[in-house]
Order: structure tokens, then sequence, then C-alpha cells
């Protein structure tokens, strides 16, 4: 059963898009944001369904294809690292192994204080500097330990925020 906070604020953005499933991407990337945990919980799925008439199997359908939506809860920032061949030539599996130590958490993990989430993702088309990842819409290449480092303390301390 969903709390009246899901309830009011997935109702508030069904609404703002006229209860339109032709604006459910849109819809999901609002719910995703308001959230406070980066992702769409099953009741709210479930809300966004029967608010739109369409089963929940599509509105599943969506969050499972698309990258950019998670259906479990994630850190406020997505440190997703790219695993295309380029960046794998170019020894992601060492940046993996820096994020994971300096992180203190594994590949699909999220740290204990909900700030970062680790995971992979296809290529972000920054094959010229890479190894590559990037939070939100700031991409990172060239990445070395002090790279890394310069880069979770900038978002640790508040630095940069995420692009929306």
């Amino acid at each position: 059963m969903p709390n009246l906070h899901e309830l009011e604020y997935v109702n508030d953005i069904i609404k703002k898009y006229n209860q339109s499933p032709k604006e459910l991407i849109a819809i999901l990337l609002e719910v995703q944001e308001a959230s406070g945990k980066n992702y769409v919980s099953e009741e709210c799925a479930d809300i966004i369904a029967k608010e739109l008439n369409i089963p929940v199997s599509v509105v599943f359908d969506d969050l499972t294809f698309y990258a950019m939506f998670s259906t479990k809860p994630r850190g406020k920032y997505v440190i997703e690292l790219c695993k295309s061949a380029a960046c794998y030539v170019n020894d992601s599996k060492k940046v993996v192994k820096l994020f994971e130590e300096a992180l203190g958490i594994k590949m699909g993990q999220t740290t204990e204080d909900g700030l970062f989430t680790l995971q992979y993702t296809e290529c972000i088309g920054a094959c010229k500097v890479s190894p590559a990842m990037k939070i939100g819409d700031r991409v990172y290449g060239n990445l070395d330990k002090q790279k890394i480092d310069d880069i979770l303390n900038s978002y640790r301390e508040g630095l940069i925020c995420q692009n929306k």
C-alpha cells in the first residue's frame, strides 16, 4: 500500500501531464526524481498504471527497458561507468576497482550514506577520453585514481550539483 506522500506526489505529476499515457516516460522521470531515492517503487508504478488506465506491465516495460530508470533505491548520484570496447581496452576494469575501493562498495551497490550508486552503462560517446563515466549529465574521462578522488570529493562537498 503506497503511503500518503507517494500518492500525493504521483497523482500531482500525473495530473500535470493530463493523465496521458503518451507521457509515460516523462511521468516516470518526474516520479523517480521526486521519490527522493532515485527510483520508481512498485507501488508508484501501480498508481501510474491505474491513473493512466494502462496495464502495469506497460509501466514496467519502460522501467526495465530504459537504463535511466530504476525499480530499486539508488544513491543521489549514480556513477555510470562505460563498458564499451574503447573503455575496456583502456583499462576500465582498473577504474572499476578504484571506484569500488574509494566508495567501499561493489558494482551495483549504493553507499551507506545514500550518496553514490555504482553501475555500468552502455557507451556514453566519450571514447576519445576513455576510460570514461558519467554522473547525471556530466561526463568524465581519462580517469585515474587522483581524478576519481577529486570527482568524488567534489560531489561529497556539494561543489557539483547534478544537472537536470
